[in-house]
């Protein structure tokens, strides 16, 4: 198996790139937001690669890092979602946007990519909720947003929840309120009252 190609840009199309490796073209498909930050044609590039070997076909799949690499292994494990709607959630979300996206039950996140409909997005989130800490780019320490067992913090999960939900409501996207609830948790204490933890996270948002 091809785990890694180094070459140069042949040409770039779409949806993939041809890396000219000694010679030898290889067609790879990439993320849109890899191919948006591959070098000009003629240039040097590396990157990570994922074969996909079936009877009718050799596939490979390139990433700009292993983190992209192994969150793609981890999305094609959802039931229906297949290596093209992997390639497309990445094409959208970096890693770390798709562990925030997760960790706060965003499913809107995913459901606004072509493809993904409300019960496939709920599915995603819900399968993989317990991977999310194990994955690259999900270093992040993470405070539950929902009751009962999961929480990765000695914060009262209800601060966090009600935090949360003072934010949806001023109109911000819940990944975007997650993301700085957590932040505002880290600068204040775990133990900070509810009202001081939401003017931090709207000096966050506000940056």
């Amino acid at each position: 198996m091809i785990g890694k190609l180094k070459g140069r840009v042949d040409a770039i199309s779409a949806d993939s790139l041809i890396i000219d490796v000694g010679g030898v073209g290889y067609e790879v498909f990439c993320s849109a937001r890899t191919l948006a930050a591959l070098p000009s044609p003629g240039e040097a590039v590396t990157l990570v690669i994922e074969t996909h070997v079936r009877e009718d076909h050799i596939h490979l799949y390139g990433f700009a890092d292993a983190a992209e690499r192994e969150w793609f292994r981890t999305l094609t494990q959802v039931q229906r979602v297949g290596n093209r709607m992997a390639i497309s959630i990445l094409g959208v979300l970096a890693p770390s946007q798709i562990a925030t996206a997760i960790t706060a039950r965003d499913t809107t996140a995913f459901s606004r990519i072509s493809g993904i409909g409300p019960k496939l997005a709920e599915r995603i989130v819900t399968e993989l909720k317990d991977k999310v800490a194990a994955l690259p780019a999900s270093e992040m320490t993470f405070v539950s947003v929902a009751r009962g067992k999961g929480a990765k913090s000695a914060a009262e999960p209800s601060i966090a929840e009600d935090a949360v939900s003072a934010l949806l409501h001023l109109g911000y996207t819940r990944s975007d309120a997650y993301s700085a609830a957590q932040n505002a948790l880290r600068e204040a204490g775990n133990n900070a009252p509810l009202d001081k933890v939401i003017t931090l996270s709207l000096k966050e948002l506000a940056r």
